[in-house]
């Protein structure tokens, strides 16, 4: 069986990580949707809504779980007996840094590979970063994220507002 683990924060997920899924799980037997608990950072969404977000928007894909997970990618993905890190880049940006994580990755577990997916063009703009400052000034999300994902931006940026409007 070959299995592949698709690490990142997914917070929220967005069309560009749905797209990076759907054709990474053709391509395998198994993909594990990783999601990153990352103490260093404060996410909109608690690991726990992630995985569930996830869930529900891959429910259609037959080969793919959601988990979570801290520390290296690289060692979960060991654990987890996949042979391969699935990686987005969106723009020439990106490279560098993931060209970087690849070979770190590769020189601490020399048996897993990282494959690179280039993002849709029509989706290589969007970043969770960029969905959640739209959706704060009340902007339109849905071309970034799947329709069950919108509602749930929208709902938790409006419950964590305080009295003057601020996130």
């Amino acid at each position: 069986m070959t299995r592949a683990v698709y690490p990142g924060s997914f917070d929220p997920v967005t069309k560009g990580h749905l797209d990076v899924i759907e054709r990474s799980a053709a391509l395998v037997d198994e993909l594990i949707v990783a999601v990153l608990k990352n103490n260093a950072k404060t996410p909109l969404f608690s690991v726990e809504e992630r995985v569930k977000m996830l869930e529900d928007v891959t429910r259609h894909i037959p080969n793919v779980r959601v988990e979570s997970f801290c520390g290296l990618s690289v060692e979960f993905a060991r654990q987890r007996g996949a042979k391969a890190l699935v990686r987005g880049l969106r723009a020439v940006t990106d490279f560098e840094y993931e060209l970087q994580m690849a070979q770190t990755n590769r020189s601490l577990q020399p048996e897993i590979d990282t494959l690179f997916f280039a993002t849709e063009l029509n989706y290589a703009y969007i970043s969770s970063t960029i969905v959640k400052e739209v959706a704060s000034y009340g902007g339109d999300i849905s071309g970034f994220v799947p329709p069950l994902i919108a509602d749930q931006v929208y709902d938790k940026i409006a419950s964590l507002k305080d009295k003057e409007g601020n996130v």
